[in-house]
């Protein structure tokens, strides 16, 4: 039976354990007073707002949030200050430094009564060009509802402008439609703060008139206006404004007229993005005009109706409400589905949806409608087969005595999956510092543990009690290699990395793993010539192949194939767009293949977590693959998995690719006897448990120890000693002063310049002072008597 680590269910994360977890969030996160006085801001809060948090910090929440929504605010923290762990949600509007405004999910809880917190904690999640894309939709929608709806130009003029104010400033706007008979401008739709709607006019030089003549959309800021006035373009008609904005109205055979939105008094107000979606919104805007040109009535023409409905660049339909079927597609979505305009005409809307999603759906399409219009997002499947999903904007409309819904449509299945892999990133790495927290705290036990193990077995030779203290050093030992997989999970693990050559590492494996996966699973090996070098620690890739080894046989029970393979690999920036934690550039690929049972989507969301396992109680302690997601991230490298029920699983695992000479170094054999030595060491260790297993290692092999529970008594020591120190044995967190600040301040003073860190997990203060400090080591907890006087040995022996 697995052993079990007792875990505190009273635990408690830290002030500073709150505040990482801030501080690594993507969505912005600020913890608040009770009156929403802002404590702190975490990094995603600064860069997006683009204010310091040296600004931030003391003011109020409120004057961040858009006015309109201020009232809401103060309520929601007043309701929160007597709720002990209520949470509230909302959507909010923040201002940003330039004074823009940006929209945020809000979600806002209260810790007041948490002694670890004391405040209220407010995440804002970034919505705004979805909601800007939402709105977008929002407004072609609304176009082409208006069309159907409204029987007059004026009316409909009314309703595009009341659709464009969602979108953009459109306060002062205005169309202005060219009269063929009489070469004039005239004006159906005018709406100004300081100019009334003018009388029909000359073409003239305007900017409106530029725009007109020559058939593009711009927008002209006063620099831009004072260039074109010098060039003789254009001239000031009316009052000045610092931004204007103006596109053309296109039918396909001719520009009827312009659509025009100015602001009066800021510039810079248009973006390109307005521009193009005014130029669509134009267009749509022209076909109306044009045919109500057409047709005197002001009604809806099938002509008309079938331009605007095909040019729609999103995918839309018309469906009969009581038999769900076809009556209309556009091109966009044949495009996208897949079938032809015959086949649509043949279906309903259940055949463009798996039978397990139409029964989930079915009623609320039949149902879920307010105000004859409905908004959703479903799961649809082309006509190969692929499952999408799709945001979709409807309408209800009458024709010929039926109901109608016209649908238009959004592929969103690439914005999801975006989604779903940063969610999944940030739990992970949520997870992995957890693990790693608790993997230090059970190294500092461990460490005493197998300590005093290792020295009742020195001096119990031959006592009954020998074997008894033999069963606690093994049970000790698997605890360690527990908290080991932690620490190859959360990165925190300390690798020995060098150059080497991945063929080389599958070969050997290759020897090993028969034995281990059974004569009933066939092992084929793919090693590809010309493989790149990596620079990742060999024993860490071997326990990758093994553990991927044993999760593919314990996948296949009653046999099957196993198939690793190696190959270099380029991933560019199309693979980066669906991937985006990965970096373009050159690889090496590793494969591991089986044919086993697969799995499904579910169990792939949470193969990586540390104990999730499908296994039964006592055949696995699911940390096989979260030690492999471990070692592939903390060698730079990622993992992808691919599976499917019944067809078997592939690991692909990508390593930087260096194409540097293979490092033999790290294979020379160490010795096997235990050395000793007569020099005088300072030990610095605030954990009193671990400083004396330590201490009785070094006094063991004849050291002289000064033992000191703090930096500052370790300076005090050294200070007070009448001889020389050899070497430094310093733990690397301490109170008031770390291990590498005592290192420091020791040389500074004249003291040994050799230093060995101990840590619970690699620190990545810990990894820089080895990487950065010619004489020092760093040696993780737990270790053993003999690496403790090796490391010793080694450390003194080195010259200076």
């Amino acid at each position: 039976m697995a052993q079990q680590i007792p875990v505190s269910v009273n635990m408690q994360p830290t002030a500073d354990q709150l505040k990482a977890l801030v501080e690594c969030a993507q969505d912005l996160t600020a913890l608040l007073t009770a009156d929403g006085t802002i404590l702190h801001v975490n990094a995603a809060f600064v860069s997006t707002l683009a204010i310091p948090a040296e600004e931030l910090i003391g003011t109020n929440i409120m004057d961040l949030v858009h006015p309109s929504g201020t009232e809401d605010a103060r309520q929601f923290l007043k309701v929160l200050a007597t709720q002990p762990g209520g949470m509230q949600t909302s959507r909010s509007r923040l201002r940003c430094k330039d004074g823009s405004w940006r929209i945020f999910e809000a979600v806002v809880k209260s810790h007041l009564q948490d002694p670890a917190v004391g405040a209220i904690a407010a995440s804002f999640r970034d919505i705004t060009e979805l909601y800007r894309m939402e709105k977008e939709s929002r407004v072609i929608s609304g176009v082409i509802h208006a069309l159907n709806e409204s029987s007059n130009l004026d009316e409909l003029l009314s309703k595009v402008h009341e659709a464009l104010s969602q979108v953009l400033y459109a306060e002062n706007c205005f169309i202005v439609l060219h009269d063929h008979g009489t070469g004039m401008f005239y004006f159906p739709f005018f709406r100004d703060k300081f100019d009334i709607a003018p009388p029909p006019q000359k073409i003239g030089r305007s900017c409106t008139a530029y725009v007109f003549r020559t058939g593009r959309a711009r927008i002209i800021s006063q620099t831009e206006f004072d260039r074109l006035a010098e060039q003789g373009e254009v001239e000031l008609v009316g009052s000045p404004s610092p931004d204007w904005l103006g596109v053309p109205l296109k039918t396909p055979k001719e520009t009827i007229g312009v659509l025009v939105v100015q602001h009066y008094e800021q510039e810079n107000v248009y973006s390109q993005r307005d521009l193009e979606f005014l130029e669509s919104v134009g267009g749509t805007i022209a076909l109306a005009i044009e045919r109500r040109r057409a047709e005197d009535a002001l009604r809806r023409s099938e002509s008309t109706f079938r331009l605007l409905f095909d040019l729609n660049p999103l995918p839309t339909w018309v469906y009969e409400k009581d038999t769900m079927r076809f009556v209309e597609v556009n091109e966009a979505a044949i495009r996208l589905y897949g079938y032809t305009r015959e086949e649509f005409l043949g279906m309903t809307l259940k055949d463009i949806r798996s039978a397990e999603e139409w029964e989930r759906v079915k009623d609320v399409i039949l149902q879920a409608w307010k105000e004859n219009r409905f908004t959703g997002q479903w799961k649809q499947k082309k006509k190969n087969g692929q499952i999408m999903e799709v945001e979709s904007n409807a309408h209800e409309f009458e024709s010929g005595g039926k109901i109608m819904r016209l649908v238009v449509a959004r592929d969103i299945t690439e914005q999801s999956s975006l989604e779903q892999q940063l969610r999944q990133a940030q739990k992970m790495e949520a997870v992995g510092r957890l693990a790693g927290g608790v993997a230090h705290d059970f190294n500092n036990l461990l460490m005493v543990v197998k300590g005093h193990t290792e020295l009742l077995l020195g001096s119990l030779a031959g006592m009954p009690q020998l074997r008894k203290i033999e069963q606690i050093d093994r049970a000790a030992d698997r605890a360690v290699s527990l908290t080991r997989q932690l620490l190859a999970f959360s990165r925190m693990q300390v690798l020995q990395p060098r150059m080497l050559v991945l063929n080389e590492i599958v070969e050997e494996m290759a020897k090993l793993l028969p034995r281990m996966i059974g004569e009933d699973i066939d092992l084929v090996i793919r090693t590809a010539a010309g493989l790149g070098t990596i620079r990742a620690d060999a024993s860490q890739i071997e326990q990758v192949l093994m553990n991927l080894a044993v999760n593919a046989r314990d996948a296949m029970p009653s046999g099957g194939r196993l198939t690793i393979e190696t190959c270099n690999a380029e991933l560019d920036e199309g693979y980066h767009s669906k991937h985006p934690s990965v970096h373009p550039g050159r690889y090496v690929q590793l494969s591991v293949t089986d044919t086993g049972m697969g799995m499904d989507a579910e169990t792939q969301a949470h193969i990586f977590e540390p104990f999730f396992t499908t296994k039964e109680l006592g055949k696995g302690t699911g940390l096989g693959l979260a030690t492999v997601y471990g070692v592939v991230k903390q060698s730079g490298g990622f993992i992808w998995v691919y599976s499917e029920l019944g067809k078997g699983t592939s690991f692909k695992i990508y390593l930087p690719r260096l194409d540097a000479p293979a490092d033999k170094s790290g294979e020379k054999q160490t010795s096997t006897e235990i050395p000793r030595g007569t020099e005088t060491i300072l030990l610095a260790e605030d954990e009193q448990d671990v400083r004396e297993v330590a201490r009785e290692f070094l006094e063991s092999a004849g050291y002289t120890v000064l033992e000191a529970k703090n930096g500052k008594e370790a300076l005090k020591l050294a200070a007070e000693h009448q001889g020389a120190i050899d070497l430094l044995v310093t733990d690397m967190v301490m109170p008031g002063m770390t291990g590498q600040e005592l290192a420091v301040q020791l040389r500074q003073k004249g003291g040994t310049a050799r230093v060995v860190y101990m840590s619970g997990y690699a620190e990545q203060a810990a990894l820089q002072a080895q990487e950065q400090e010619e004489h020092s080591k760093l040696l993780t907890k737990p270790f053993s008597r003999t690496t403790l006087l090796r490391t010793i040995r080694e450390m003194i022996s080195r010259p200076l």
